[in-house]
């Protein structure tokens, strides 16, 4: 198995897909952060509590939560490109026993998930900080609550990772496997968040639990007062933890299984 998780970590780094994952860590977490907290929470439209308010910092780190697609994107990449090109095959030539190749994809990524993660929150804090100071602004919230709530989006993060791959694995083709992650966390979620009555069952979809994760209610109270109706409640961040580890746990155990007997071509 050690031999698996080098031979997929070297396919990883002798592609461009790492230095992707690199530029989209540095934009998602600092720059996005950055720019937002120069901004000031307080211009958003509608509104939000400033940064020297417990709720304005919870909110502004929230928004790390829109960028989930990103590493759900790059562990489907990463899959759908083998297949695509035909590399899967001599993979499991070299590796008969296929369930051993997909293990070792899901444990490379699931790493790499949580270095992508790491430096979203590293910058991200950063730029924090940074804008903060800029504007001579004292936080609401002190410095290991805040990193906290950095760790939790650095596990967020890592999990899509893992999901993403799992998606790769089963549908297989590029385009359509990009299309279900990204129309899903995009525009499903949204859809089903506005709707009354269903959107009782938001906060146990896997972007309700990763705002219950990350504490961010910014989105469901808003889509609640476009739509004058009653936001959903989140789970408590544990909860929100489990129920997002839990759709990683179902993804890995699908990507593991559905690909053992099925033609790779």
């Amino acid at each position: 198995m050690n031999r698996l998780i080098s031979a997929e970590a070297t396919r990883l780094l002798s592609s461009r897909l790492w230095l992707g994952a690199l530029i989209g860590a540095l934009v998602c977490g600092g720059a996005l952060i950055g720019g937002l907290t120069l901004l000031g929470p307080e211009n958003f439209d509608p509104p939000m509590p400033g940064l020297d308010t417990e709720e304005g910092v919870r909110g502004l780190l929230g928004m790390l939560s829109f960028t989930v697609f990103v590493p759900a994107a790059l562990g489907t990449l990463a899959v759908t490109s083998e297949y695509r090109h035909r590399t899967i095959s001599f993979t499991f030539l070299f590796e008969p026993r296929r369930w051993r190749v997909l293990v070792a994809k899901l444990i490379t990524f699931a790493v790499a998930g949580l270095c992508y993660g790491a430096i979203v929150a590293g910058t991200a804090g950063a730029a924090l900080y940074g804008g903060a100071a800029a504007r001579d602004i004292t936080l609401g919230l002190p410095g290991a609550t805040v990193a906290e709530l950095l760790v939790r989006v650095a596990l967020a993060m890592a999990a899509f990772m893992v999901i993403g791959v799992g998606f790769g694995a089963l549908i297989r083709n590029q385009i359509a496997a990009l299309a279900a992650v990204v129309g899903y966390l995009y525009m499903v979620e949204l859809v089903l968040l506005a709707v009354p009555g269903i959107n009782a069952a938001y906060p146990y979809l896997p972007g309700g639990a990763t705002a219950s994760l990350t504490g961010f209610t910014y989105l469901a109270d808003a889509i609640a007062e476009q739509t004058s109706g009653s936001s959903s409640t989140l789970l408590s961040a544990p909860l929100g933890a489990l129920v997002l580890a839990g759709y990683a746990i179902v993804a890995a155990a699908l990507a593991v299984a559905v690909p053992l007997r099925r033609d790779v071509t």
